[in-house]
C-alpha cells in the first residue's frame, strides 16, 4: 500500500519508480581507464615521485563511502569478501554527524563548531596534515570522481550517465565531500590545488605508476552509497577496488588500504562504521578483526606514527580518540591508550568554532605541550594562531546579523584545464577566476577580507577587537 501510494506521488511528479533506485553501472571500462563520465579531462600525470619508506607501510590509501550502518554494511557479500582479505574493525567510528564535519575532522584534527553540510572555507590558520606530509616530503594528493576540474569549488550537475534519457542534469559531485577544498590552507596554494584530481587523473596516474604515497579517494555520490544503498555500492567495490587490489601499480606489499564510511545512517546509535584494512601491508593479518576503538582522528595518528610526523597539536593528538591502527602500533612499539569509559561519537548540535555562526570563536592555537603518535613538533606555521581557547567566548554572529567569514567563499579557483565533458551546470559560487588568489593570508587579513565593509555600530567593533586577536 505505501509503495502504492508512493508510486503514485512519483507519478504526479512526473517521477518514475525505476528513477528512484538506480542501478550500478560501470561509469568507465575499468577502473584504470579515462572516460566522458567523469566530467573532467585528466591533467597528464603526476611527477613519479620516490616513495618515504614507513615503519609500517609507503602508502596509505584511504577510501570514503557514505551514511551506512555497520549491520547493514556486514550483511553485503562483497563486504564480507573484503574482510576476508584485511583485517576487520569492528569500533571504528565517525565522529560526529552530519557527512562534511567527519571529512573535514579526517585531515585538520577537528570539525571546528561545523555542525551541517553547508558552505565552509576554512581560513589559512587551520593547518592540515598536508602540512605535516609535506614537511617530510611524504607525495600526496586526492581523488575526487565527477569533480569538473581542478580548482572547482562548489557542487556539480552533469548529464545523468545512469540514465541516458533523462534530460534533469544529476549532481555527482559534491563538495562537503572534498576537504581539501574546504581548507584555504590548501585551496589557495597552485601547487597544492594541482593536487585534488578527477577519476581521469587517478586512471592516468595508476598507469604512469605515478600514484603518490598519500592518497585520499572519494566516489561520487552514487558510488560512494549516499544517494543509493550498500547493493550499489557493493556493486562499484567489485567494479572499481577488487581489481585494484591485484593491481601492482595501485596495490604492493608496501600498501595500506582504509576502507570506510563518513558516518552511520541512525543518529540515535553510537557513530560506529564498518572499516577495513586491506592491502599488501596487512596480508600477514588476512581475515581478522581488530576491536579497538578508533575514529576518523585515528587515521591521522596512524600516518602521523608511521612516517614519524609531527602533529596538529588537536584531536589527532587526544590518545583517547586517536588510537594508532593496533597491527602498526605493535610494529612501532606504540602504546594505544585504552579509556574507562567509550567516548559518544554520535553526539548533534552546535558546539564554538570558526564555523558555528551561534557560537564562534577565532580558530584558537593548537596544543603545542602534547606529543602525537609520530614524536615529531607540532607544527606551526606564520599564520599559525595563537588564540587560547581558555580565553575564547563565544560570539553569536546570527544574533548580531554579521555573515560568518567562514561561510564566505574566497573564490580559490582556477581556469578549466580543458573541454569539460558532459558538463550540464555548475553551482553559482564556483564560476572559475582567471587566476588563483594569493597564496597565504595572514589571518586577521583573511577576517578582514571577507567581513561586510558596512559594520559601524559598537558592539560590531567590539566584533572586529576579538577576531583581530
Amino acid at each position: 500500500m505505501i509503495f502504492t501510494l508512493l508510486s503514485t506521488s512519483l507519478a504526479i511528479l512526473g517521477v518514475s519508480a525505476a528513477q528512484t533506485t538506480p542501478v550500478f553501472a560501470p561509469p568507465a571500462a575499468c577502473p584504470v581507464c579515462t572516460s566522458g563520465n567523469y566530467t573532467g579531462q585528466n591533467n597528464g600525470s603526476l611527477p613519479i615521485q620516490p616513495r618515504v619508506s614507513g615503519k609500517a607501510y609507503s602508502r596509505f590509501i584511504q577510501i570514503w563511502l557514505e551514511n551506512t550502518d555497520f549491520d547493514t554494511a556486514q550483511a553485503s557479500s562483497t563486504f564480507s569478501k573484503l574482510a576476508s582479505e584485511g583485517i576487520l574493525l569492528t569500533n571504528y567510528n565517525g565522529v560526529t554527524h552530519p557527512s562534511e564535519p567527519n571529512y573535514v575532522a579526517s585531515i585538520a584534527g577537528d570539525f571546528f563548531g561545523m555542525s551541517d553540510d553547508n558552505f565552509y572555507a576554512l581560513p589559512p590558520n587551520v593547518s592540515t596534515q598536508i602540512d605535516l606530509l609535506e614537511a617530510h616530503n611524504v607525495s600526496w594528493a586526492s581523488y575526487q570522481e565527477n569533480m569538473p576540474y581542478i580548482g572547482f569549488s562548489g557542487d556539480y550537475a552533469q548529464k545523468n550517465y545512469l540514465d541516458s534519457s533523462s534530460k534533469v542534469p544529476y549532481t555527482y559531485y559534491k563538495r562537503k565531500h572534498n576537504p581539501f577544498i574546504i581548507c584555504d590552507s590548501i585551496a589557495s596554494v597552485p601547487a597544492r590545488m594541482n593536487r585534488i584530481r578527477n577519476f581521469n587523473d587517478f586512471a592516468v596516474d595508476v598507469n604512469a605508476s605515478a600514484l603518490p604515497s598519500w592518497i585520499f579517494i572519494t566516489p561520487n555520490l552514487v558510488n560512494d552509497a549516499h544517494d543509493t544503498n550498500v547493493t550499489f555500492v557493493s556493486a562499484w567495490l567489485e567494479y572499481f577496488l577488487v581489481p585494484l587490489l591485484e593491481n601492482p601499480k595501485f596495490n604492493d606489499n608496501e600498501t595500506l588500504i582504509l576502507l570506510t564510511f563518513d558516518e552511520n545512517e541512525d543518529y540515535k546509535s553510537q557513530n560506529t562504521v564498518y572499516t577495513l584494512l586491506l592491502g599488501g601491508a596487512v596480508s600477514p593479518y588476512k581475515g581478522t578483526v581488530d576491536s579497538t576503538f578508533y575514529t576518523h582522528y585515528s587515521s591521522l595518528s596512524s600516518v602521523q606514527n608511521n612516517w614519524g610526523l609531527g602533529s596538529l597539536g588537536r584531536q589527532d593528538t587526544n590518545s583517547t580518540v586517536a588510537s594508532v591502527f593496533q597491527f602498526q602500533a605493535n610494529m612501532t612499539n606504540h602504546t594505544n591508550v585504552v579509556s574507562d569509559a567509550t567516548p559518544l561519537m554520535n553526539l548533534t548540535g552546535i558546539f564554538p568554532g570558526v564555523c558555528a555562526s551561534q557560537r564562534w570563536i577565532p580558530v584558537t592555537a593548537p596544543n603545542m605541550s602534547v606529543i602525537g603518535a609520530g614524536g615529531g613538533p607540532v607544527f606551526t606555521s606564520n599564520v599559525t594562531s595563537n588564540v587560547s581557547v581558555d580565553n575564547t567566548m563565544p560570539i553569536n554572529l546570527t544574533a548580531m546579523r554579521v555573515v560568518n567569514p567562514a561561510t564566505i567563499n574566497p573564490n580559490y579557483t582556477m581556469p578549466s584545464s580543458g573541454t569539460e565533458v558532459n558538463a550540464i551546470s555548475t553551482s553559482a559560487s564556483a564560476s572559475p577566476s582567471s587566476s588563483v588568489a594569493a597564496s597565504s593570508k595572514s589571518s586577521a587579513g583573511y577576517a578582514n577580507a571577507r567581513l561586510p565593509p558596512a559594520m559601524t555600530t559598537g558592539l560590531v567593533c567590539l566584533f572586529f577587537t576579538v577576531l583581530l586577536l
